[in-house]
């Protein structure tokens, strides 16, 4: 399960670009929390804190108990914009989650045992087709990651959904029943195809072609 972290935030007047100008003037990020039947709240959140927070990597898998003025919410970050220029953020949207609710996300997929694999050992590649696999997974219970074993691959060999332990209660969204994850490629061989060589000639020289003679004309 996903790790439950605590971020503090407050409630915000006013809505619409030249409200949230002002929230970034006073060194905040503006934000919003919305769904689980309630009306959208918009929020003031630290900026150093949430910047820390999305550069620490899974800031959209991660869920967070927001301690809104004095009240907890828990939620889950669902988008969030960034600064062209800076890569500071801008703004970020948090969903309300509720008990016996699920969430569609991209669940990290990693792998082990990369040295017992014979097709890496001999030189092939490992061609990931999914870095990442969206699920449908309850909001209670995120999971971390999927773990793939690379354990006695071939060239060639592949690694499908149904070769991974999914954790309970999770689905993938992908319409394929057993897709292909990651596969073992041979390495690429280039062959040289030589060069006709011209016959040698004496003194191992090559030799000349005859010059075309012109041809005779008639008496």
């Amino acid at each position: 399960m996903a790790e439950v972290k605590k971020l503090a935030a407050t409630v915000r007047s006013g809505t619409g670009k030249g409200a949230a100008r002002s929230v970034r003037r006073e060194g905040r990020i503006p934000g919003v929390i919305y769904g689980g039947g309630d009306a959208p709240t918009p929020l003031s959140l630290d900026r150093k804190e949430l910047t820390k927070l999305i550069y620490a990597g899974h800031f959209l898998t991660t869920i967070f108990e927001l301690d809104i003025d004095g009240k907890t919410e828990r939620a889950i970050p669902r988008d969030y914009q960034l600064d062209v220029v800076k890569d500071t953020p801008l703004h970020v949207d948090f969903l309300r989650l509720r008990a016996g609710s699920r969430l569609r996300v991209d669940v990290p997929v990693h792998f082990i045992n990369h040295d017992a694999s014979p097709g890496l050992k001999r030189g092939g590649s490992l061609n990931i087709v999914y870095h990442s696999v969206e699920m449908w997974v309850p909001a209670d219970n995120i999971p971390d990651g999927i773990t793939g074993d690379l354990t006695g691959l071939e060239f060639n060999d592949a690694l499908h959904i149904s070769a991974f332990t999914l954790p309970p209660n999770c689905k993938p969204t992908n319409p394929d029943k057993n897709f292909t994850v990651v596969s073992i490629t041979p390495p690429l061989v280039a062959e040289e195809t030589p060069a006709a060589a011209a016959p040698a000639g004496k003194g191992g020289k090559a030799a000349k072609a005859p010059a075309a003679k012109a041809p005779e004309k008639k008496k």
